[in-house]
């Protein structure tokens, strides 16, 4: 992951435990015994033979990680699990005060694992969110920013399924909360969708990027309700099995936290709504039509639940 995608906080953290891999490394590599000795394990060949391994790898997770790339705070995270691992069997064979000073150090490598699981998640939150303001507008709330992804494999080729998709209008075929999608000038659109509590929210949105095929990238124009952008790539299946579609959307869902939080409740969660749609999706390309109950004709929403009838099909 680059620097330049990540918070500045989360790039202060990697450089700190740059250093402390730095430090690590030198001084395993130099004084493999006294590393040895502070640790309590100076009573073990094998323990002064991999001592200089563990020093060397250290200074390799310092590097990436002086460069204010926390996503590489993971390799650290490995590496502790496999020291205290080792530490813990050592610690089973020891007593006195070779044992105590195994002790402060496994307790030492036990805080710094906790600070590189940490940086890792918080890199891994960062670039969440720096996937969402890649596809955002750049005028979007990021506090509240939704970046969801999901992928199905249709048994089609890839020019007919992009096809079918390049078509905006019938969208909503397959799309169960969106409500209309008609033209609005050259490569705009003007979508109507519904929203939690049985609102509407409207947008005009253009292409921005557009190759037969293979892929569609779409973002919502200033004014829109809820300022949004998508991508839809379509690249053939292993083994000649028709169409991997993969869809990525990002958008600044209304009411922040506790409005997702409202959606999932009622069976609305961004990531089910995507992962439903591409499931109609593929049904209409295979077999031509959708088919689901006349009760949930929206998918999984609480109040209609208790309506549920025998599935028909609906073209």
């Amino acid at each position: 992951m680059s620097s330049s995608r990540t918070r500045p906080a989360a790039r202060r953290t990697a450089r700190v435990l740059g250093l402390a891999s730095a430090g690590l490394g030198v001084a395993m590599l130099r004084d493999p015994k006294g590393v040895a000795r502070v640790s309590g394990v100076d009573d073990s060949a094998t323990a002064l033979s991999v001592i200089p391994l563990v020093g060397a790898r250290e200074l390799l997770h310092a590097l990436p990680l002086l460069a204010g790339r926390p996503g590489w705070a993971w390799t650290r995270v490995a590496g502790d699990a496999v020291d205290l691992t080792a530490m813990g069997v050592a610690l089973s064979h020891r007593g006195g005060e070779r044992g105590r000073r195994l002790r402060t150090a496994t307790a030492a490598v036990a805080g710094l694992a906790a600070l590189d699981l940490l940086t890792a998640a918080r890199s891994r939150r960062a670039g969440s969110r720096s996937a969402a303001r890649e596809l955002l507008p750049s005028s979007a709330p990021w506090k509240s920013a939704i970046d969801v992804s999901a992928a199905a494999t249709v048994n089609r080729p890839p020019q007919e399924v992009h096809a079918r998709w390049h078509d905006f209008s019938r969208l909503p075929e397959f799309m169960a909360h969106v409500r209309e999608v008609r033209p609005a000038g050259i490569g705009r659109w003007h979508w109507v969708a519904e929203a939690p509590g049985r609102r509407t929210v409207e947008w005009v949105a253009e292409v921005v990027e557009e190759s037969p095929g293979e892929r569609i990238r779409w973002r919502s124009l200033p004014g829109a309700d809820v300022e949004n952008a998508g991508v839809v790539e379509f690249r053939p299946a292993p083994g000649d099995q028709g169409t991997e579609v993969r869809v990525r959307l990002a958008y600044a869902q209304p009411g922040g936290k506790a409005g997702k939080a409202v959606a999932k409740l009622f069976g609305e969660a961004p990531d089910q709504q995507v992962r439903d749609d591409l499931a109609r999706f593929k049904q209409i390309l295979e077999t031509g039509q959708v088919v689901r109950s006349e009760g949930t004709p929206e998918g999984p929403l609480a109040r209609r639940m208790a309506k549920q009838q025998p599935a028909v099909p609906r073209s």
